[in-house]
């Protein structure tokens, strides 16, 4: 039994007998009949996989899954123990992240993604596969950290590679505070491609940042009033796509103020898939936002995290 196919069975389990799944849900979600779900969950029995306990890299908090499901408008949550070795975390993240997101790139052919180094890592963690009707896309543009390894360019190059297939990027930064220079970069050539790929995306993958991420980076510190005009910054909780938002998880951004070089907000919260990771803990208002306004239909969170999120609701 290879290690692609041994996770596999090993995911099946966690949502059937943890999660408590329905098998319909369970076929949608991994593109399965259901006689290979239940054959597979034989397999599970039988291969050792499944005994009293879930064998994989990984365990699970089902109870804190459900309380979130119950709370928020989330078609999946995916909550993981935090590991005794808490330098064990971000990779025990990384593999279970990679697993769930490839299993759901099957279904579709148009991929969008951030940067950053949680989404670097995951992509490190990604299995070679072949697909080449497969796209992946950035909708928005780079977060201008030149000195960093998780570059949004490198992001669906390195994603590309994965599975041998295109990719398009936005050569150009994430905020330009000119409008007239911003509009007229939508009909250069060397964008529009990009664009009207991205336009067509079906499952998003990102990060949550915060205001802090906005200072870490020369190119916008000292200028967060000129880039959220009109935002009062104290009400920040999050940043998602780009743009700033509360604790309910409302954008802050008026669209007229908006000075994000992307395809528009209401374009990226009508794609029907939209992936979050959270691993660090100080992301916690971040996440919470993000649930309260239904701005991800799948996110995983450290156990941690959900606790704090618990806490507050």
């Amino acid at each position: 039994m290879n290690s692609q196919h041994q996770q596999l069975l090993g995911n099946l389990a966690q949502d059937y007998y943890l999660s408590k799944m329905a098998i319909s849900d369970i076929s949608k979600k991994y593109n399965l009949s259901r006689y290979l779900i239940m054959k597979y969950l034989d397999e599970a029995f039988s291969s050792g996989i499944v005994d009293i306990s879930i064998h994989t890299d990984y365990d699970r908090n089902a109870q804190l899954e459900r309380e979130l499901s119950n709370s928020f408008d989330i078609k999946n949550v995916y909550v993981i123990k935090d590991p005794s070795n808490p330098l064990d975390r971000d990779k025990i993240i990384a593999n279970f992240a990679a697993n769930q997101i490839q299993s759901l790139i099957k279904e579709y052919k148009v991929i969008g993604l951030s940067w950053g180094e949680t989404i670097y890592t995951i992509l490190d963690h990604f299995s070679k596969q072949s697909s080449h009707d497969l796209v992946f896309t950035q909708f928005m543009g780079e977060n201008m950290k030149y000195k960093s390894s998780a570059a949004s360019m490198r992001m669906v190059q390195k994603a590309a590679t994965k599975y041998d297939c295109s990719y398009y990027t936005i050569p150009g930064p994430l905020y330009i505070l000119n409008d007239e220079a911003r509009n007229d970069l939508y009909s250069e050539p060397a964008f529009t491609e990009a664009f009207k790929v991205a336009n067509k995306m079906e499952m998003i993958v990102c990060g949550l940042g915060t205001l802090q991420s906005i200072d870490s980076i020369p190119a916008w510190h000292g200028y967060k009033k000129e880039l959220f005009k009109g935002v009062n910054l104290n009400e920040v909780a999050g940043m998602a796509f780009g743009r700033p938002y509360d604790i309910n998880g409302d954008f802050l951004i008026h669209p007229n103020n908006d000075k994000t070089l992307s395809i528009s907000l209401n374009k990226i919260l009508n794609v029907s898939r939209r992936f979050a990771i959270v691993q660090r803990k100080s992301k916690y208002q971040a996440a919470l936002g993000a649930l309260r306004g239904g701005l991800f239909t799948d996110m995983i969170l450290t156990e941690s995290i959900a606790l704090r999120i618990i806490e507050e609701i």
